[in-house]
């Protein structure tokens, strides 16, 4: 997955924001944390909660990371593939 969080985990601690406190207060789940180390994909709803208590915008917390042009190429449709619709 092209997303980063790693600008969340710098920001979390300059707030003091622990994981111990987000797991204490449900605002977000473990598993969303550990999706977000992973930089896998997490929830709109999990973002709204980490801005509104850190205060910031999504793009403060998180960051897109293109992936190689290879892998790229291979999720855009093909000519004549399903999504494609021809000149």
């Amino acid at each position: 997955m092209p997303m980063k969080y790693d600008k969340l985990f710098a920001l979390m601690k300059e707030k003091k924001l622990t994981t111990y406190r987000i797991r204490r207060e449900k605002i977000i789940s473990e598993r969303t944390l550990q999706h977000m180390r992973d930089s896998k994909s997490i929830e709109t709803e999990s973002l709204c909660r980490l801005c509104k208590i850190l205060d910031c915008q999504p793009g403060d917390i998180m960051e897109y990371v293109p992936e190689d042009d290879q892998q790229q190429l291979s999720t855009f449709p093909q000519k004549g593939g399903l999504g494609f619709t021809p000149d």
